[in-house]
C-alpha cells in the first residue's frame, strides 16, 4: 500500500483492486500516464495535476487511462465554459449559502450496505444556485479516498416541485447539469433515486433520457409513491422519516453545518477567508483573467452548447400554454 492509499479502510482497498483494477505496485505510474497526455490539450488550464488529484479521475474510470485523462480534461474545460459558475464559488456566496440551507444537497449521516455516501435533494426548494451548491459539495466530500472508491447514491424527492417550476427547466440549464454531474465530475454514482415524482418530471426525464450515457441510464430509478421499492436498494434503517425510513425526519441544515461551521447562523456580509477547502483555491485560480477557452472533449450525444441554438436552448421545455 503506498501513501496514496493510506486513508483507506483494508475492505474498500479490496474493493478498489477488484472493481477499479487499483494497484498498488503500479499505482505512480498510472497516474504519471495521465499527466503525461495534459500536453496534447494545450487549449484547457489543468489548474491541479498533483498525485492525489489525478487519483481521484483513474478511479472514477476505473483506471482506464485515456477515460481518465478524458474525464480531468472535462473538468476544467467545464470550468473554462462556464465561468460565471464559478466565480465566488465558496460556502458563504450568499446563494450557495442558501442553497445549502435549503438542502441542496443534504447528506446523510449513515452509508448504505455498498458504503456509499448518500446524497438527498429536496426538489421543491430548487433555484439558480443549486447546482453550484451540489458541485462545491462534491468538491469537498470527494476529498474523501473512501469516497472516491465506494462513490454517491442520489435521492431527489420531488414533492411539492410544481409544474410552473418544472416549466422554467430550459435545455441550457438540463445541460448544465448533465455536464456538470455526468461528464465533468470524478464521482461514481450507484444510483440515482427519484421518488414522489409527479407525471411532468416523467415527461422531462423522457426529453432529457438520450443525453444520459446508457450507464447512466441504467442507475435512474422511478419509485414515485412506492417506497416499497426505494427500500429494497437502500434499507430503511438508515433513512429518514420523509423516505419511508426508521429514522427521525432529515435536518435540512446538517451538511450546510458541515461546510459553514460558525458562518451557518452569519447572515451578515461573507467572509471570503472563511471557508478554507480546496474548492476555495479552485474559485481562485478559475477567474476569467486565468482561464481561455477550450475545443469541446464532451462525447458526441452529450448535450453541448450550440451558438446557433442558443435561443432555443432557453425555450422552457414545458410549456404553461
Amino acid at each position: 500500500m503506498t501513501h496514496l492509499q493510506a486513508g483507506l479502510s483494508p475492505e474498500t482497498l479490496e474493493k478498489a483492486r477488484l472493481e477499479l483494477n487499483e494497484n498498488p505496485d503500479t499505482l505512480h505510474q498510472d497516474i504519471q500516464e495521465v499527466r503525461d497526455m495534459v500536453i496534447t490539450r494545450p487549449d484547457i488550464g489543468f489548474l491541479r495535476t498533483d498525485d492525489a488529484f489525478i487519483l481521484r479521475f483513474l478511479r472514477a474510470r476505473k483506471f482506464q487511462h485515456f477515460e481518465a485523462f478524458r474525464l480531468l480534461a472535462q473538468y476544467f474545460e467545464y470550468r473554462q465554459q462556464n465561468l460565471d459558475m464559478f466565480k465566488s464559488f465558496k460556502a458563504t456566496d450568499p446563494g450557495i449559502k442558501q442553497a445549502l440551507k435549503d438542502g441542496f444537497p443534504g447528506g446523510l449521516a449513515n452509508l448504505d450496505h455498498y458504503g456509499r455516501k448518500i446524497l438527498v435533494l429536496f426538489a421543491a426548494n430548487w433555484d439558480q444556485s443549486s447546482l453550484r451548491a451540489i458541485l462545491l459539495s462534491l468538491e469537498a466530500m470527494i476529498e474523501d479516498p473512501e469516497l472516491q472508491v465506494n462513490g454517491f447514491v442520489l435521492i431527489i424527492d420531488w414533492s411539492n416541485f410544481t409544474f410552473k417550476q418544472a416549466s422554467k427547466l430550459t435545455p441550457s440549464m438540463l445541460r448544465l447539469a448533465i455536464e456538470g454531474l455526468q461528464d465533468s465530475f470524478p464521482a461514481r454514482f450507484g444510483g440515482i433515486h427519484f421518488v414522489n415524482q409527479p407525471w411532468y418530471i416523467h415527461a422531462l426525464y423522457t426529453v432529457i433520457r438520450p443525453f444520459l450515457k446508457e450507464k447512466t441510464r441504467k442507475r435512474i430509478f422511478l419509485h414515485g409513491n412506492n417506497l416499497n421499492s426505494l427500500h429494497q436498494l437502500i434499507h430503511p434503517e438508515i433513512l429518514p422519516s420523509e423516505f419511508g425510513g426508521m429514522l427521525p425526519p432529515y435536518d435540512m441544515g446538517t451538511w450546510a453545518r458541515t461546510l459553514l461551521d460558525h458562518e451557518y447562523d452569519d447572515d451578515s456580509e461573507c467572509n471570503a477567508d472563511s471557508y478554507n477547502t480546496p474548492a476555495k483555491d479552485i474559485e481562485k485560480d478559475l477567474s476569467p483573467k486565468s482561464m481561455k477557452r477550450s475545443q469541446s472533449v464532451v462525447d458526441p450525444g452529450v448535450l453541448k452548447r450550440m451558438d446557433k441554438n442558443e435561443e432555443e436552448n432557453m425555450q422552457p421545455l414545458l410549456s404553461l400554454d
